[in-house]
């Protein structure tokens, strides 16, 4: 079955950072997982490009919004690109193509009946690109993401009639309980359902910087409209001569952040409703990385800028860290200090460690060739059914929870080598079948969990497995004991080197 997983498009009117790293490397560990599962993978990102924000962006530099968005568009591009992201096609809203879609799927919300003109009267924030019920705001006129005091306006607009769509997504929500994930973001949008729907505004009047309403080229279509359809319109021109819409919709699964809920849980179904359009098969809403901005600015100077991170300690731990730290679909802390214990501890002890000493005690006992042995029984069991428990969370979308499944594994082989002490059973003629089974146990046991930890850390398990001599990913090979011993181990190396902390930065 084909797999379509996507990350929403950023805003353009500000640098990349750790927020948009987050998302995007989640989106890889799931692809990459499909495809070492052998299912068809199509991986979307990119750029949202029109709006408010983008234009008062440009005009705050005094640049027109095209210029803008054309470079910045470049920096997302190269974001991806930094975390060893494998999107198949990078969107940009501002591509002839999209809005042709755009202008197309816009006709046919009017053709159905769903489109009518009328005036807006209420309060806009222009950050978010969002009109606020009273109910939305806080301290009577504020917007509750930006705490900024938000003006009332009045517009001459189209309108969505999205109230119409009101019991028919009471109903998804029933039908389908796990359409969107966590739990508590289920709730949070069946509550704002519950709340009663307003009808939306589906253009701006005042905006030129957009794509233009079909029937009204005066106006432009409103930027969630022509945000939330890329999802869509990037299957009709990713490649070339080719229409992937047969093959890849409905999407998998859409990873978005908890501040763009209502637009994609809401508003974007009651669109493709609308539009007679097949709904995605699943939302997922992640958390907040939160930071202590002072301590940040204290130590460390900034580390946890994406950028410093990958130069000083490699892309890997970063993309480690971020899904292991914080349970995905929770919000969580990090810290440069969080950072440092999580790289020498897990990455450089537990498993870059456990490499080192099994090549080493390999080289030194076998002359490099790993034994042909059974793997030892009471690290069979504890590898027993770990593929399919990952396959099970990723399904899911725990990619935090799967991760920590492999990680239990790497501390049962650090364990194993601690409980049967191989250095000994060396020295011993009489227990050399006993050496046999745990120096095979460990390499066998480290090319599993390596396979199942290639998503997360894909050049760090692929620089291990061609030293085992077992280049293949396939995650049908991830089975203790599917592979036999023979092989002659290549030269390894450290893994994670050990990097020196960096000189605390003046107060």
């Amino acid at each position: 079955m084909a797999y379509y997983v996507t990350t929403p498009i950023y805003y353009v009117n500000g640098e990349p950072h750790l927020g948009h790293v987050y998302t995007t490397v989640a989106a890889d560990v799931l692809a990459r997982h499909m495809r070492q599962r052998g299912e068809e993978v199509f991986f979307l990102t990119g750029t949202d490009e029109h709006g408010e924000p983008v234009a008062q962006a440009a005009e705050r530099e005094g640049v027109p919004p095209r210029e803008l968005a054309e470079r910045n568009a470049e920096r997302f591009k190269e974001v991806a690109r930094r975390v060893d992201a494998t999107n198949d096609f990078f969107i940009r809203t501002s591509d002839p193509e999209h809005e042709t879609v755009v202008a197309e799927i816009a006709a046919r919300l009017k053709d159905n009946g769903h489109v009518y003109e009328g005036v807006y009267e209420g309060l806009y924030c222009p950050r978010c690109a969002d009109f606020k019920t009273d109910s939305e705001v806080v301290d009577a006129n504020k917007c509750p993401i930006h705490l900024i005091e938000l003006e009332r306006e009045q517009e001459q607009n189209w309108f969505f009639r999205m109230s119409a769509f009101q019991e028919p997504l009471e109903r998804l929500y029933t039908e389908r309980p796990d359409w969107v994930g966590p739990r508590n973001r289920y709730n949070e949008a069946l509550s704002f359902i519950r709340g009663g729907l307003n009808d939306l505004s589906l253009s701006r009047a005042r905006l030129s910087w957009g794509v233009p309403v079909p029937w009204d080229p005066e106006q432009v279509i409103y930027v969630w409209i022509d945000a939330l359809l890329n999802y869509y319109s990037a299957l009709t021109y990713a490649r070339p001569g080719e229409d992937l819409r047969d093959r890849f919709w409905p999407p998998t699964v859409h990873l978005i952040a908890k501040d763009i809920l209502k637009f994609h849980a809401i508003i974007w179904p009651a669109m493709l409703m609308a539009a007679e359009i097949e709904l995605p098969r699943k939302l997922f809403i992640h958390g907040y990385l939160l930071m202590d901005e002072h301590k940040m600015s204290k130590s460390l100077g900034n580390v946890l800028d994406p950028f410093e991170v990958m130069d000083v300690y490699g892309t890997d731990a970063l993309r480690y860290y971020l899904l292991r730290e914080v349970s995905f679909g929770q919000d969580g802390s990090i810290s440069p200090e969080g950072f440092e214990t999580r790289y020498n501890t897990e990455l450089a002890n537990e498993y870059g460690n456990l490499a080192s000493r099994t090549f080493a005690m390999i080289g030194k006992y076998r002359d490099g060739v790993v034994p042909a042995a059974d793997p030892a029984p009471e690290v069979a069991m504890q590898f027993d059914g770990l593929a399919a428990a990952v396959k099970e969370r990723i399904d899911a979308v725990e990619v935090s929870a799967a991760l920590d499944d492999v990680w239990e594994r790497v501390r049962a082989l650090n364990r194993f080598v601690t409980e049967r002490e191989p250095w000994k059973l060396a020295k011993d003629e009489a227990a050399a079948t006993e050496l046999d089974c745990v120096l095979y146990t460990l390499a066998e046991g480290l090319r599993v969990v390596s396979i199942l930890l290639t998503p997360w850390m894909p050049s760090t398990t692929a620089r291990l497995l061609a030293a085992l001599g077992q280049p293949d990913e396939s995650l049908a090979s991830a089975e203790l004991g599917a592979v036999g011993g023979g092989a002659t181990l290549a030269e390894l190396g450290q893994l994670f080197p050990r990097v020196e902390p960096r000189a605390e930065a003046s107060a």
